[in-house]
């Protein structure tokens, strides 16, 4: 329980952005999860059509601290191995 005026900010601060960083994640992992559906069925067109999608949502994602710059490297990597052995 936050005891001063600064503290009960901070904490409200804090949850907002709470909010927005679970939103967020779970925008990039709805995406991701998409595009390994596509893959998984063998939907090549579609896996590229949904690639830079889930490059945006990945970049934001790291732009805004959700997640860190190696690990949005990563999840990049591994996204486009897959879609180009789909072919």
């Amino acid at each position: 329980m936050p005891i001063t005026k600064g503290a009960e900010k901070a904490n409200r601060q804090s949850k907002k952005k709470h909010i927005f960083n679970i939103r967020r994640k779970s925008v990039m992992s709805d995406v991701v999860k998409d595009v390994n559906k596509a893959v998984v069925a063998g939907d090549a067109i579609k896996a590229k059509e949904l690639l830079p999608l889930a490059y945006k949502a990945i970049d934001k994602a790291a732009k805004r601290g959700v997640i860190k710059d190696n690990t949005a490297s990563r999840k990049k990597s591994r996204l486009t191995a897959r879609v180009k052995a789909v072919k």
